[in-house]
């Protein structure tokens, strides 16, 4: 709900951010009749926010990309350092059962 609501106010911020901007275009050429500032505006605001729906998925795109690529790194990562506990774990147990064994043996 959070997002959603989140997500609504960053597309009327993105939608009043490029109207502010044909309105300030427009104004700079006052040689323009009403209709045709209205026209332009509407396609300049129309324009932008397809623009930014554009930039908005490919920035989606990009981050479902790099959290697949993380992921996939951190459980190698892991698989990595289970191993070399392990590993270290096994070679312990050994140098206590030998010591151990020899410590019996010089017990007798």
């Amino acid at each position: 709900m959070a997002a959603e609501a989140e997500g609504y106010l960053l597309a009327r911020e993105h939608q009043q951010d490029a109207l502010r901007e044909a309105q300030a275009l427009c104004s700079a050429l006052p040689w323009l009749t009403t209709a045709q500032a209205e026209d332009l505006t509407r396609h300049y605001v129309a324009h932008r926010l397809h623009l930014s729906r554009q930039m908005l998925r490919a920035t989606l795109r990009r981050a479902d990309e790099l959290s697949r690529e993380y992921e996939a790194r951190y459980l190698q990562l892991r698989r990595d350092l289970l191993r070399r506990h392990g590993a270290w774990a096994s070679g312990l147990l050994v140098c206590v059962a030998g010591v151990s064994g020899a410590l019996c043996s010089f017990g007798r």
